[in-house]
């Protein structure tokens, strides 16, 4: 399972990385945009909203492009409104830091199970609308 970290605080990912590692992931990390646009594709991305060449929600809608790939935000923006505007930028979780490795692991297991599902499931009607998706 390949996680992409965008993180341009060094200690910060350091701790993630080794943490990430420690737990049979295999890893990349970057501390730019650019670089994360770059980047080769991932299961999972946990991304930094605070980088310092790009608005982190800007980087986010772009990598939902990817949709294959699960994005959680892990970011020190913590209030109501950045969370709720995080999630309806497309992130399928959002961690505020500080945070507990146990958690970050337990969110990435669950964001997983639900985009495995997603992916293995056929397209159904929507029922909360007459016409579907």
């Amino acid at each position: 399972m390949r996680i992409l970290v965008v993180e341009d605080d060094d200690r910060v990912a350091r701790g993630l990385v080794t943490a990430l590692r420690a737990a049979s992931f295999d890893v990349q990390r970057v501390a730019t945009a650019e670089r994360a646009l770059s980047a080769p594709s991932a299961d999972v991305v946990l991304l930094d909203l605070g980088l310092p060449d790009a608005d982190g929600i800007d980087l986010l809608r772009k990598l939902r492009e990817r949709p294959q790939t699960a994005i959680i935000a892990v970011t020190a923006r913590g209030e109501e409104r950045d969370r709720v505007r995080g999630l309806r930028a497309g992130a399928d979780d959002y961690v505020v830091k500080p945070f507990g490795v146990a958690e970050l692991l337990a969110r990435i297991d669950a964001v997983l199970r639900r985009t495995r599902t997603a992916r293995a499931e056929p397209e159904q009607a929507d029922p909360r609308c007459g016409s579907g998706r």
